[in-house]
């Protein structure tokens, strides 16, 4: 199972996202990530990048933008928000199908949005890593049993 996240930068939500699947170590399970306005080779969050660290995940240290090759390889593409969802549909309407938010995907929390902690503090970014955290192991235990 291809994973792709998305979100705005790929330097704080999504390089999360990527890194807690790809540390999980399901077999067949990968991960990848990118942003809808990244540009390649920029440096992670150093508050994603400390949290990934104290968990002792290792992680990509470097953003990527969408990339139609990765969109393709994919089997999902999970966007961080509601609106890179409907961006990503309109720029792949051939993929629409696999591209959800990683909420509605996963079915388990209120909304669609995962909160974005750009600018925030570590506090902040750890709020979004323990949400991310639930979600990632909700559709990987989804994933695994076939309900998804």
């Amino acid at each position: 199972m291809n994973i792709y996240f998305i979100c705005t930068g790929n330097t704080c939500r999504s390089p999360l996202a990527e890194a807690l699947v790809n540390h999980a170590n399901v077999p067949g399970f990968t991960a990848k990530s990118a942003g809808i306005h990244a540009i390649d080779g920029l440096p992670i969050s150093s508050n994603s990048a400390q949290l990934l660290r104290e968990e002792g995940i290792s992680f990509s240290p470097y953003s990527n933008e969408v990339k139609s090759s990765e969109m393709e390889w994919a089997d999902i593409v999970l966007t961080m928000t509601a609106s890179h969802r409907d961006l990503l549909h309109s720029r792949f309407p051939d993929m629409k199908g696999k591209v959800f938010t990683l909420k509605e995907y996963a079915g388990t929390m209120p909304g669609l949005d995962v909160h974005d902690p750009y600018g925030g503090d570590l506090a902040t970014y750890r709020t979004t890593f323990n949400e991310l955290t639930e979600l990632i192991n909700t559709v990987i235990r989804k994933l695994a049993e076939g309900n998804l």
